[in-house]
Formats: structure tokens, C-alpha cells, sequence
């Protein structure tokens, strides 16, 4: 399931196909683009999981918050990691993917860490880099 460079069908399939979302750098302020591509992630029937050290153990959008990928239970079944954070801090935050057994990282815009992408392509992931799933699901629901 290994791609650096995903298509829109490999897009296409983690999107419609993968529930359960951990978003790292996830705000509690409902104007940063985390929290609304959190809240858009969950008005399309995905379970929204916040990471975000500095507001670990309050709730975000009605969900508990952790402080790192390490401290989500395995039995929580995180697919897919979304990572706001600056592409300095990526690859911490793609190792953790690693550990915590996700099948994708996702990288939102800005965010690109060529290193990092690798390192998750090596160990099975599917890596998506330089994207928005707010603005990717609507462009491939329009084309059905």
C-alpha cells in the first residue's frame, strides 16, 4: 500500500474507505484550520482523534484530547494520521504513525518532509503530502 506521489484514486480509497483519524497540532480555537478540517473530517463520519500536547486531556470537537500518538490506545484503531504541524516537526510525528501502526500519513499543505515520507513508504504506509482532505474529498466527490 506504499505510494510517495498518491493519485486520486489511491485519495480516493483512504478517503471514502478509512474511519478513524488521529489529527496531530489539532486546536481547540475553532478558527485554525485544524480544528475546521477536524470538524469537516468528522461531518463526513469519521472518528476525529485530537493530538495536541498543549491541550491534552480537554476535549475537542466532543473528543478526548492526547498529548502524542503514543498515548492513544491501540484498541482506538487510528488508520490514518494527519499532521499539522510545521515540516520541521513532521517526522517526530511520522515515526510516532509508525509505532502506533497507522496505514496512512497524511502531510496537510506546507507540511513536506521527503525523509519522513520515505521512512513511512519503508515500513508500509501510505503517505500523502501537500494536501488537504477538506479540499481533496470535495473535488473527488464532484467528479463521480
Amino acid at each position: 500500500m506504499a505510494s510517495f506521489d498518491s493519485g486520486p484514486d489511491a485519495v480516493r480509497t483512504l478517503l471514502e474507505d478509512l474511519d478513524v483519524w488521529a489529527v496531530v497540532g489539532c486546536s481547540p480555537d475553532p478558527s485554525r484550520d485544524s480544528h475546521d478540517v477536524a470538524r469537516f473530517l468528522q461531518r463526513h463520519g469519521k472518528t476525529v482523534i485530537p493530538v495536541n500536547p498543549a491541550a491534552a486531556g480537554t476535549t475537542i470537537l466532543g473528543r478526548h484530547t492526547y498529548p502524542d500518538l503514543a498515548s492513544i490506545p491501540k484498541e482506538a484503531g487510528v488508520q490514518v494520521v494527519d499532521v499539522f504541524r510545521r515540516a520541521d516537526q513532521a517526522g517526530t510525528h511520522v515515526d510516532e504513525a509508525i509505532a502506533l501502526g497507522a496505514d496512512v500519513v497524511w502531510l496537510q499543505l506546507g507540511v513536506i518532509d521527503v525523509d519522513a515520507a520515505q521512512r513511512a513508504m519503508d515500513a508500509g504506509l501510505l503517505v500523502v503530502m501537500d494536501r488537504c482532505p477538506k479540499i481533496e474529498l470535495p473535488r473527488l466527490l464532484s467528479r463521480r
